[in-house]
């Protein structure tokens, strides 16, 4: 039984939007909703009953209604949400106009930027007028090699107040990554900056970009943000201009925002390109505003007074979600660079200073905190921290320990599940429900969301395919140069005809919670039993002698059989002693077929480029098969190292 680590008081539930929207449905539906699960099959049993109440609630702006809200929830693809609405995305972000603070800038340096409402406005306003006197349309793209700061923001929004469409990389990616992406969708803009900084050093983007330029003729402008120099030279880059000469300088400009249909192309999202080209998701304006809005103010609780950050880049879909937190009129803080740097405590000094109400992150992030034996909750005052999210990859028990003990004890850990495909979340937090260790809160309201077994059959309190039986607003309205819908289907619906499989390996249990259980596709059968590479990770990841690991199948003798791969901490070496004990710890918490045959020392451990474990390019290694786009990788250099180890020869 998952231990219970922590209760909202009566009075924090009454507070919530999700109390204040379940009176709403009460009222409207004439119902008497009070907790969280019979709410939740409500509205998967009343999907277009519970997408029409979002939009009143969330106050959609829009100059011209819908006539219905959806044809069909059993077609996928192709589904059309909200038919016959006019509206814009930019402008629903933009709502608010104030002096409150809207956006936080921090990067390594001890410098903070502040702009307010009423200065992001007036901002994209500015590149607004400059992009349509360069030419852009509704339908172009306009793209960011960029750093997470507030040009990235603006750009973003100027672009889809004008109808264009947004595509953003950071600017980590190698040259070949960023034109495998933008090379597919042809933009006609590059906002770029300078350079970044990472780990006390900077780093020049303006060489990468002259060369991406070469294989990129569609870039008519590259507009050059200042970062890392006051003045940087950008004479060695075709059409470029710098971001203070592009943006016009007239004053109190209005924006004219394009009224376009609910399903207009608002970004395309990619996925991680580690099987070849990466495929490109084009997602709609209206789905991405209103299903971020449920996200952000029902299942994260956040309201105008909060200030929210993500540790995130421009290359992952946290950005977007993030950048959707301006629609609540919350203050948002963008950080770029080294969580670690100066030291592993740096971004929870940025929560004290700035008053961070919401902290979101990833796993891999609170395990190497934890590691790092760092404590927030001693160092520092995190007393207006409510809520600290988590995604990227499961969040372990004793991850789930760590932050109670160690961060705070009165606060909503949210572990979230989702995807760039969906730009949201399939299972998530909900602010008036408790927090068991090693669990995701709930299943997104709205979301049908079910594990299939192996026939088919939805099941609880037993692992099964993550699968989503229902369309819902923010699905692809379609993939990049895909006119038959061939890519999409065969990505989602080639396992269950009309049903979304997402690839990942979960249990839903009798009390609504969720656990993911990693990738099904990296799921492995040792004697033809399928189990889960995240309980594998939960028991490896809490020793203090691992800093990261990885696990594949290996076939082996007409079976499969675990290889663990591990990272060491500093200081120590794999012994016998230890295999023992990382194989003790695994049978004993997980199961004796989770315990792997071989334990393997590495020094690294590769990642995709938005911090995703690339089990399945090991695994196509140490079965000698290639690996066609190491592009995608981080640090594909650490790939070379898995090959013709002589460990996976022997038995």
């Amino acid at each position: 039984m998952a231990r219970l680590l922590w209760k909202p008081s009566e009075e924090r539930i009454k507070s919530t939007n999700m109390y204040r929207f379940m009176g709403f449905i009460n009222e409207k539906y004439h119902r008497n909703f009070t907790e969280y699960d019979p709410f939740y099959r409500w509205s998967i049993e009343n999907i277009p009953d519970f997408w029409a109440s979002m939009w009143e609630f969330a106050g959609i702006k829009a100059s011209k209604s819908y006539d219905e809200v959806i044809d069909d929830v059993t077609r996928m693809p192709g589904a059309r949400w909200f038919s016959g609405a006019r509206l814009n995305f930019a402008e629903n972000l933009l709502r608010y106009r104030d002096d409150q603070v809207a956006l936080i800038f921090k990067g390594e340096s001890p410098d903070v930027r502040k702009m307010t409402y009423a200065d992001l406005y007036d901002e994209v306003a500015g590149v607004a007028k400059s992009l349509r006197e360069a030419g852009v349309q509704v339908g172009d793209r306009v793209v960011g090699f960029m750093p997470n700061m507030p040009e990235t923001i603006i750009a973003m929004l100027a672009a889809t107040s004008i109808g264009a469409t947004w595509s953003s990389c950071s600017p980590d990616f190698g040259i070949k990554g960023v034109l495998d992406r933008f090379g597919q969708i042809k933009p006609r803009v590059l906002f770029s900056a300078d350079g970044y900084s990472f780990k006390g050093r900077s780093f020049n983007s303006l060489e990468r970009v002259s060369v991406i330029l070469k294989e990129l003729p569609t870039i008519e402008k590259v507009v050059v943000v200042p970062y890392t120099k006051q003045n940087p030279d950008i004479s060695g880059v075709p059409n470029a201009i710098l971001y203070g000469d592009f943006k016009s300088s007239e004053p109190n400009l209005k924006i004219d925002f394009e009224q376009l249909p609910f399903d207009h192309p608002l970004y395309v999202m990619y996925t991680s390109g580690t099987t070849g080209l990466p495929k490109c998701m084009v997602q709609s304006a209206g789905g991405i505003l209103i299903n971020q809005l449920k996200e952000l103010m029902l299942h994260t609780d956040l309201k105008r007074e909060d200030t929210i950050f993500y540790f995130t880049t421009c290359g992952w879909m946290m950005w977007n979600w993030l950048a959707a937190s301006l629609g609540v009129g919350a203050s948002l803080v963008l950080f770029d660079g080294n969580p670690f740097h100066p030291d592993p405590a740096a971004l929870w000094r940025l929560a004290q200073d700035e008053k961070i109400t919401v902290f979101g992150t990833s796993a891999g992030y609170i395990t190497a905190l934890q590691n790092a034996g760092v404590k927030p909750g001693r160092e520092y005052d995190l007393t207006p921290l409510k809520a600290v999210l988590s995604t990227g990859s499961p969040l372990s028990e004793e991850n789930f320990e760590f932050v109670y003990r160690d961060i705070k004890e009165d606060i909503q850990l949210a572990s979230i599940s989702g995807g760039s495909d969906i730009n949201g979340c399939f299972a998530l937090g909900n602010p008036m429900g408790p927090v068991y260790a090693g669990e995701l809160q709930c299943r997104g309201l709205a979301m049908d969301v079910n594990a299939f077994d192996e026939n088919g059959k939805s099941v609880i309190n037993r692992q099964g395919e993550l699968v989503c039986a229902a369309s819902s607003p923010s699905m692809p309205i379609y993939f990049w140069d895909d006119p038959d819908n061939e890519k999409y289907h065969n990505a989602y619906f080639d396992v269950y005809p009309n049903i979304w499989r997402h690839g990942d390996f979960m249990t839903v249990n009798d009390r609504g919670g969720v656990v993911i259980h990693g990738r099904s596709d990296a799921t492995l059968k040792p004697g033809g039993v399928r189990i889960g590479t995240a309980d594998i990770y939960r028991q490896v990841e809490q020793l203090k002698e691992i800093e990261d690991s990885l696990v594949v199948g290996q076939s082996w003798k007409n079976d499969v059989r675990v290889i663990l791969f591990v990272q060491l901490a500093e200081g120590f070496d794999l012994t016998e002693d230890m295999k023992k004990n990382i194989q003790k710890t695994i049978r004993a918490n997980a199961s004796p077929r989770h315990v792997p045959a071989k334990i393997i020392a590495v020094p690294e451990i590769p990642y995709t480029l938005n911090m995703k474990k690339v089990e399945l390019a090991v695994k196509k290694i140490i079965h000698n098969q290639p690996v066609l786009n190491k592009d995608a990788l981080r640090n594909p250099e650490v790939l070379d190292y898995y090959a013709n180890l002589k460990e996976l020869q022997e038995d």
